[in-house]
């Protein structure tokens, strides 16, 4: 029939204009697979590559700053509370300059910063094992799971006075609040890291011969990175939260002068330029920590599992 003819050549025009170079038997997937390839792929020269880089992550940081800093001096100059309460800018700038010239700042940042560190350290070596052994052990999960869930959300500075009276004032007080903060915080995280993994994994591994501890430190671990890391992530906020409530409570001039002790002379002497010098000078550590620990490591875990796309 002339009709059903017509019909068919438009049909086979159609599937060659689709696929001009393709083979009658199918496509060439060689090429379908490079062109793909080539729409994944952007070339950039080194100089574009600096300037979106100093786009995408130096300039919203800096105009952030530049905004919270413009609207605190603009409450400041309204005179919605007196000078003396609600320095400006520029008041805390002298602030800062001032400890910078009486030479305690570095001192005061490296006392916190060695016992956050140090307290840090030892919940990641508590809440590993007590992750694992909550994870693999159902009863247990069952009994202290809710517990651990409970004392995650318990603020650090309620145990301020207990460790006190515990340990007196000494270092031992400060760290027992840090690890009664942080411990939870790294377990759970290392359960819910744990519970992400798909149980092929774990059956894949085990015929292959990796169990026990060996299935652990091969199959599960490496598999509940990303969710371990958040919990390492918040293991250390919980500690720098903790290590701060326990300075400001529990401070003594044998123990040393951290940030904490830093705001509580502030707040005693009323001295309010003092007081924001030093929580600005908290939050650049916690930061700080952030963007150089733990953001890098996040960026290397997930790049190497193929959820970040390496820069070109």
């Amino acid at each position: 029939m002339p009709g059903a003819d017509t019909r068919r050549s438009r049909k086979a025009a159609d599937a060659r204009t689709v696929l001009p170079d393709a083979p009658r038997d199918g496509v060439d997937l060689d090429g379908l697979s490079t062109g793909l390839d080539a729409l994944q792929s952007t070339p950039h020269k080194g100089g574009a590559r600096l300037g979106g880089l100093l786009l995408a992550r130096v300039l919203p940081p800096v105009m952030a700053i530049v905004l919270i800093l413009a609207v605190w001096e603009l409450v400041h100059l309204s005179g919605v509370k007196p000078d003396y309460v609600l320095p400006g800018p520029g008041a805390v700038w002298d602030a800062l300059v001032e400890q910078w010239y009486l030479g305690t700042t570095l001192g005061v940042i490296g006392q916190s910063v060695s016992r956050g560190a140090l307290g840090f350290l030892a919940a990641v070596a508590i809440g590993t094992p007590l992750g694992l052994f909550v994870w693999r052990v159902r009863p247990v999960r069952t009994a202290i799971g809710p517990m651990l869930t409970g004392l995650q959300s318990l603020p650090s500075v309620a145990w301020v006075p207990a460790a006190v009276i515990w340990f007196g004032l000494t270092d031992t007080a400060i760290y027992a609040v840090v690890l009664l903060g942080a411990v939870p915080s790294v377990a759970n995280g290392l359960v819910a890291g744990m519970d992400q993994v798909p149980p092929l994994f774990v059956r894949a591994g085990r015929s292959l011969g990796a169990r026990g501890l060996r299935g652990v430190r091969h199959i599960l671990l490496p598999a509940a990175l990303p969710g371990y890391l958040a919990g390492l992530k918040q293991g250390w906020a919980f500690s720098w939260r903790s290590l701060m409530a326990a300075e400001l409570i529990a401070g003594s001039p044998e123990m040393g002068y951290g940030l904490g002790q830093m705001l509580e002379n502030g707040r005693v002497a009323q001295d309010m330029p003092l007081v924001l010098a030093t929580i600005l000078l908290i939050l650049c550590v916690g930061i700080s920590v952030d963007l150089l620990v733990f953001a890098p490591l996040e960026r290397y875990v997930l790049r190497t599992r193929g959820l970040l796309e390496r820069a070109p």
